[in-house]
């Protein structure tokens, strides 16, 4: 058993965890004041992929689902905005309609996988499976018969022109860099004591007793099917939330935001991070990233090749995560001083 899950994630969280919480924020409304803007573009989509990796991170870790099928959510969320925004010429409506469409589509596809009870290995192969049917279905749209109202959806060259989000205070106009940086730190943060609120709520201890062992869940009268259903859903609102963000960032949507490879980063940015906790996606998501960046900045040719060789050693290092193996580091080191100190 990992002890946060029965530990300390059910717990409300103490007085110091708010205030690193608002010293967080603060230095996130501070930012932009003293980075530029390449770098404030930089974090953002940092933000926008550790949004995707945190929807990843509460499925899998905490009710124990591994899919594929995040990066479905993804595109469907980025793809449904910019249709949306294109044909009406607004932002607020398609912004929530595109939060809605990958929504009720996760919980129909949940439901045919949780309420089937298909075993988690044929569950982690459907949504690889109809992750690879979104990406070569967009794919196959480049004729001009493929047109949803007035847009086009281009095939493999995606969407350009994607409007940016305007809101009334700002008469109008767009958001700017700064906002965007703005929109997509505040949602990630929003997001993540969201979920760590979450599981201290009979909900989540639910989700994760369901994952510790289900079989019991259902002697004790819980309707597990409905709990990991909630917890899908919930994973794919988050998931498609990430995509609309991204379309925002970009102004563009493209075949890749459904792509394998990209199903497969999800994955190991939580591995990274640590899927024990909820903070270690995100900090997994900046890590890949900025390591992405870097080698492909100092003239690495095989970018791809280099970073999974990289991730090999790191998982076979740390193979519970970064953050919860320094976790375990400074809790022996604090045994042991404890320890010492009983002794003299």
């Amino acid at each position: 058993m990992i002890p946060e899950f029965s530990a300390t994630a059910a717990r409300p969280p103490k007085a110091w965890w708010w205030g690193v919480i608002a010293l967080i924020a603060l230095a996130m409304v501070m930012l932009p004041y003293y980075v530029d803007i390449a770098l404030q573009l930089d974090l953002s989509i940092i933000f926008v992929f550790a949004l995707l990796a945190l929807s990843m991170g509460f499925l899998w870790g905490y009710a124990g689902i591994l899919s594929f099928g995040q990066t479905i959510f993804f595109g469907l969320g980025g793809y449904a905005y910019a249709v949306l925004a294109l044909n009406t010429g607004m932002t607020g409506l398609p912004f929530l309609g595109a939060l809605l469409i990958p929504v009720a589509f996760s919980a129909l596809l949940g439901y045919f996988m949780i309420y089937g009870r298909i075993s988690d290995i044929y569950l982690s192969v459907t949504t690889l499976v109809v992750t690879l049917i979104f990406e070569k279905s967009i794919r196959s749209t480049s004729g001009p018969e493929y047109v949803i109202g007035s847009v086009r959806l281009n095939g493999q060259n995606g969407i350009p022109g994607v409007p940016g989000l305007t809101l009334p205070w700002l008469d109008g106009a767009p958001l700017s860099i700064e906002g965007v940086f703005y929109l997509t730190a505040g949602a990630m943060l929003l997001v993540y004591v969201a979920l760590r609120l979450l599981l201290t709520t009979r909900f989540g201890r639910v989700i994760v007793g369901i994952r510790e062992n289900e079989r019991r869940m259902e002697l004790l009268g819980y309707d597990t099917r409905l709990y990991k259903l909630g917890a899908f859903v919930l994973a794919g609102g988050i998931a498609a939330l990430s995509g609309v963000l991204y379309a925002l960032w970009g102004n563009f949507v493209a075949p890749e935001m459904f792509n394998l490879n990209q199903a497969a980063q999800v994955v190991i940015w939580v591995i990274v991070g640590g899927r024990s906790t909820l903070i270690g996606p995100i900090f997994g998501t900046g890590i890949v990233q900025y390591t992405s960046n870097w080698l492909g900045t100092v003239g690495v040719g095989q970018v791809t090749l280099v970073l999974g060789i990289v991730l090999m050693v790191f998982v076979l290092v740390f193979p519970r995560g970064l953050l919860p193996t320094i976790g375990d580091a400074f809790g022996y080191v604090r045994r042991r001083v404890a320890g010492r100190g009983a002794a003299r």
